[in-house]
């Protein structure tokens, strides 16, 4: 896995990729010191407004910035989004009232949600070979996995010898750490597509995604995914604190074990899909979650919950976590020609936190107000939908080479070359504006 950090442009936006990563993560700890610092006993609302703040943002502005990511050079925009969040950073320190950590909070979250999907678009181009595509998506995978591990341990360390407020400049620095290797390499920016009105820009993501039956099967699964990550990331700290009556640390090793999960599968991924395809690899991921939480379920109506066994169960939810968000990004890669690449994943971006944005609140309400039996098997029923609308809209059989025949095109039409009926490799387009043997 880890030769591919041989190709130099690769090595720099993976680096990249981790030094903003950890200043993302001092921010999120240095942020709710922040907002219990400004609010008080009331900091949970605060963050719990930043949070839906950060989905909207997602949701909304990357289809949008998807549209327009074609029309610049990678390199001068992922820099500027840089720079943007990091100036976003040094004010941060600087608040006064919490209207002003929201408005800063959008602007951050904005520029992340037109980063990421542009980033994510960029490796494809730098690394199209599929099986080193593959690995780098396992990388990239253990590099969220190991943030979520690192970032709490080295802000505990600065927290030591410094204010919260310092903790934003450590920020800023991986924010222009990151800024500085993207300038450092040549990204490859793809030509533009044909001019196209803003609407059918800021459209052209979603459409090519919903009319793409992998991609429509991906979005099943991400339902499925947001139902049990929510479980774990919004109420491991009612189940370990209150539950169980266990410390802080015994909080941080529950989580450990949903990161470890996550990184075992992300190791063993590039070996698995090298011999199996895609779909059984995340639908059978995607059944390991719902068999945890439902596993948990009956064993603590049976014999009650416990720490081993909640250690056990968020570990197979963490591998079934990454089982199926690791090899997502192929499914994007092969549904799209490379200039509709950051349409493509501002979609799957701005989709996928659309389930997130449902299954969060929804799974800490279930936990307030019904308790863990019922939040499980809801949260469990709810990933089953998902797998179900997966199974049914993205077939067992997914050839890239489909045969077809053009009725929407006249005969002399270049890419007919006077024959109706061909075969080639199928991704929407303007020729090819739907799935179907027929168009």
């Amino acid at each position: 896995m880890f030769d591919i950090l041989s190709d130099r442009t690769y090595r720099h936006l993976f680096l990249a990729q981790v030094v903003a990563l950890l200043g993302t993560g001092l921010a999120t700890v240095a942020l709710g010191l922040l907002a219990y610092d400004l609010a008080g006993d009331g900091a949970a609302m605060v963050l719990g407004t930043v949070f839906t703040i950060k989905m909207v943002a997602y949701v909304g502005i990357a289809p949008v910035a998807g549209a327009f990511a074609d029309r610049v050079n990678r390199r001068v925009l992922l820099v500027a989004l840089d720079l943007v969040r990091g100036a976003v950073a040094l004010c941060l320190p600087f608040v006064t009232e919490v209207w002003q950590v929201y408005v800063l909070i959008f602007l951050l979250q904005s520029a992340s949600a037109a980063f990421t999907p542009t980033f994510q678009a960029t490796i494809p181009d730098v690394l199209p070979d599929e099986g080193r595509y593959t690995r780098a998506l396992s990388l990239s995978r253990l590099a969220y996995d190991l943030e979520n591990i690192i970032s709490p341990t080295l802000a505990a360390l600065l927290l030591a010898v410094m204010t919260f407020n310092n903790l934003f400049l450590a920020t800023a620095v991986g924010f222009a750490a990151s800024a500085l290797l993207v300038v450092s390499v040549f990204l490859p920016s793809p030509k533009a597509s044909e001019p196209r009105g803003i609407y059918d820009r800021t459209t052209r993501g979603i459409r090519i995604y919903l009319a793409t039956p992998r991609l429509r099967g991906l979005l099943g699964l991400n339902l499925a995914v947001s139902s049990a990550g929510a479980m774990v990331l919004v109420n491991s700290v009612v189940l370990v604190r209150a539950e169980l009556g266990l410390g802080e640390s015994a909080l941080a090793w529950t989580m450990f074990a949903f990161g470890a999960g996550s990184m075992i599968a992300a190791l063993l991924l590039p070996r698995v899909l090298d011999h199996v395809k895609d779909r059984p690899v995340m639908v059978a991921g995607a059944w390991a979650m719902v068999a945890a939480l439902l596993g948990i379920a009956a064993a603590t109506l049976m014999v009650g919950l416990s720490w081993p066994l909640l250690l056990f169960v968020w570990l197979v939810v963490g591998i079934g976590y990454s089982t199926v968000q690791t090899p997502s990004g192929r499914l994007l890669r092969r549904s799209a020609h490379a200039e509709d690449r950051p349409a493509i994943f501002a979609a799957q971006f701005a989709l996928s936190h659309a389930c997130w944005l449902v299954t969060y609140p929804l799974s800490g309400w279930l936990m307030t107000t019904f308790g863990l039996l019922p939040a499980l098997v809801v949260l469990a029923s709810l990933a089953t939908v998902g797998i179900v609308a997966a199974l049914c809209l993205w077939p067992s059989e997914d050839p890239e080479i489909v045969e077809h025949t053009h009725n929407n095109l006249p005969l002399d039409h270049p890419h007919l070359r006077g024959h109706r009926k061909h075969a080639h490799g199928f991704i929407i387009d303007d020729a090819h504006p739907r799935w179907n043997e027929q168009l």
